[in-house]
């Protein structure tokens, strides 16, 4: 799913496509894609709004409307905008319309369906609240704030279901990494109330918004962390690298817009993070640091990707961690041998990687070339 750095990509690209744009009508082939109301009421309550701003909280764009209100998108894992003429052609997987004034539309294109759109508000101290949902058909003043989606409760809901009207949407979410405000004693302060394990921690979006599986992967071989040690056996030293990491390989996707490893692709283009990439999906390839194999396990249903010399467990880590590599192998054991390739094979222990370094780097070229078809059709699809 796209993270920080790509949703941060879609809203720069966004911004000056539709800032300033009005919304003339919005229609979907699918109604379940709208979180908290019917297709009707959302374009309804669209219907004549102007686009004042596009900014992003955690993996969420927020496109704020000249009444207060604010269109959240999340794209998931293979939703893709694209501002492109409204004449254009657009394929079967286009399930979201925003006509704009000036003869474009912003098109919501997801092969899997996931993404989800929903209406909130704006309070006076910048927090994306809710309100409570308008009726059908019923009419709206212009200074009146939207509705926001109330009923989604399932992944795409930022408040993941059911609040009170002028309830913080994002309250659940921790800070912002990239924000100026969140300082290494901050970051210290909220890892030391922790015991977690180190990656599953960074996924937490209560710990911090917007990291998900490719940057916890980067930020922790950048700083020389294994992903199943726990946050309390961190000294001042490891946090400070980790800290440090992890704003360094954010800032650094930002500025090459991003990793084009699967679908993600934004409204102005692919991004380039992926050939700069030094621990994701780089199974059974030289780590880039001791020329070692690197190896991936599941954490949390996460493939996980690590240099086992590089980032080593302390001694109080071991026999937690022992026990669950041991189960990882007894399971790698069980599964088929068809199973090959940097994105699937559990590797649990030294010697068994189960491809040579040339296998792994041609099953990891394949992988990349499929998914930039994927994307060179999609950007085709929805007309671009």
């Amino acid at each position: 799913m796209p993270e920080l750095p790509e949703v941060e990509t879609i809203a720069r690209d966004l911004r000056p496509l539709v800032t300033g744009r009005t919304v003339l009508d919005a229609r979907t082939d699918w109604p379940r894609m709208i979180a908290g109301t019917d297709p009707a009421s959302f374009a309804h309550r669209l219907r004549g709004r102007r686009v004042m701003g596009v900014e992003r909280r955690a993996k969420w764009l927020l496109l704020d409307l000249d009444d207060g209100a604010v269109l959240a998108i999340q794209v998931m894992m293979t939703g893709q905008l694209f501002v492109v003429p409204a004449a254009a052609p657009a394929d079967r997987h286009v399930h979201l319309y925003l006509d704009l004034d000036d003869g474009r539309q912003l098109r919501l294109r997801d092969m899997r369906k996931f993404a989800r759109v929903g209406l909130y508000r704006r309070g006076p101290d910048g927090r994306v609240l809710r309100a409570a949902p308008a009726q059908p058909g019923a009419a709206i003043a212009a200074d009146a704030p939207h509705g926001g989606p109330s009923g989604s409760g399932g992944a795409g809901d930022p408040d993941g279901g059911e609040g009170p009207a002028g309830r913080d949407v994002f309250a659940r979410h921790g800070p912002e990494p990239l924000d100026p405000t969140f300082t290494l004693a901050r970051f210290r302060e909220r890892l030391r109330a922790r015991r977690g394990r180190l990656k599953s921690l960074l996924l937490d979006q209560s710990f911090v918004a917007g990291i998900g599986n490719i940057y916890a992967d980067e930020a922790l071989w950048r700083a020389r962390l294994h992903p199943l040690r726990t946050a309390a056996t961190l000294r001042p030293a490891d946090e400070r690298r980790l800290y440090r990491s992890l704003l360094d390989v954010l800032t650094e996707a930002v500025e090459r817009r991003g990793s084009s490893v699967d679908d993600y692709t934004a409204p102005e283009g692919d991004g380039e993070m992926q050939d700069h990439l030094r621990a994701y999906q780089r199974t059974g390839l030289p780590c880039l640091r001791c020329g070692r194999p690197m190896r991936r396990i599941t954490v949390g249903q996460r493939g996980t990707h690590f240099c086992s010399w590089c980032q080593r467990l302390p001694a109080a880590d071991r026999a937690g961690a022992a026990a669950l590599l041991h189960g990882l192998r007894a399971g790698a054991r069980s599964e088929p041998a068809a199973r090959r390739g940097p994105r699937w094979t559990e590797l649990v222990g030294e010697g068994v990687l189960g491809l040579t370094a040339d296998e792994a780097r041609r099953v990891a070229e394949r992988t990349r070339r499929a998914a930039a078809t994927r994307r060179r059709v999609a950007r085709a699809g929805a007309g671009d």
